[in-house]
């Protein structure tokens, strides 16, 4: 048996009567007043292309590293969920991926993630039903159906949100060229990047080694003496402002800051290039690194 989907209009505000009805008021006053994305978690490629969607599983859950993640601490495997890995994305039916998620839907009640798709689904998508195992195909061809009108293209979305400015994230080993891309196109959205160097400031990423190397390709400096690194940083810094960059975005553990001497800068750099570091140093150095930025 199905069960409604309804959005209750005060589910984001306090519980208490009296907070709740000034909360109300203040939400009135800007609710219909355009959307200003610092740190909006899509693909510059979506605006670059503007092309659709090919389908629900592609757009609502394997880039969602929140529900993905949760149902892989449940026991589901990434590789059922569509999830790319290191050799690209499975050979998985998206179909049955979402059939995954619709199953363990439950796993959300009472989480962000639940409280925004209830939204999209309800809001975006016009669904007054709400999503589990029997609903699970229903829902994958109606969005399917969505997705391949021109209504639901990215830019096309983009204007009916009412979005005025979104900042998208790439790191300096990525490519700029989607953001070149939608300057170049003519259209009137405005995307930019953000600068974040997580993968070439903190040794303890996974991805360090490689995207050091990526890092020395693109800037032409020997990124593992201490000043070529500043200025491979300084070199791709320019790269983002011309995309449109106004901000760096740190993924760091804590928000801990140093101001070392160039010595001790220097003898810090070359402590993580090497095998001896410790957790301490690469805090340490993604401290000081808060400090260059």
């Amino acid at each position: 048996m199905t069960r409604p989907l309804k959005l209750d209009p005060d589910r984001l505000f306090p519980t208490d009567e009296r907070t709740r009805g000034i909360a109300r008021a203040l939400y009135g006053e800007v609710a219909r007043l355009p959307i200003v994305s610092p740190h909006g978690h899509t693909d510059p490629t979506w605006f670059a292309t503007n092309a659709a969607w090919s389908n629900a599983t592609e757009l609502l859950l394997s880039p969602d590293h929140y529900l993905y993640r949760m149902l892989y601490s449940q026991g589901v495997q990434l590789s059922a969920l569509c999830v790319p890995d290191k050799n690209g994305a499975p050979a998985t039916d998206p179909r049955a991926a979402w059939r995954v998620l619709a199953e363990n839907f439950h796993l959300f009640r009472g989480t962000p993630s639940s409280l925004w798709l209830g939204h999209v689904f309800a809001e975006v998508f016009g669904f007054d039903i709400a999503l589990d195992a029997s609903t699970a195909d229903l829902y994958y061809d109606r969005i399917n159906a969505a997705l391949a009108t021109d209504a639901f293209r990215p830019r096309a979305l983009f204007d009916r949100f009412g979005i005025e400015f979104l900042a998208t994230t790439e790191g300096p080993q990525d490519d700029l060229a989607p953001h070149h891309a939608i300057r170049a196109s003519g259209w009137r959205g405005r995307v930019v990047t953000t600068y974040r160097p997580d993968a070439v400031i903190d040794v303890e990423h996974e991805q360090f080694a490689g995207a050091m190397r990526v890092f020395a390709d693109k800037t032409g400096e020997d990124v593992y003496s201490w000043d070529g690194y500043l200025a491979a940083h300084r070199k791709r810094r320019a790269d983002f402002r011309a995309a449109g960059a106004t901000a760096t975005d740190h993924g760091h553990p804590t928000a801990a800051t140093a101001d070392l001497s160039k010595d001790e800068a220097e003898r810090l750099f070359n402590t993580i290039l090497g095998d001896a570091w410790t957790p301490a140093d690469a805090e340490l150095f993604r401290a000081q690194m808060l400090t260059e930025m």
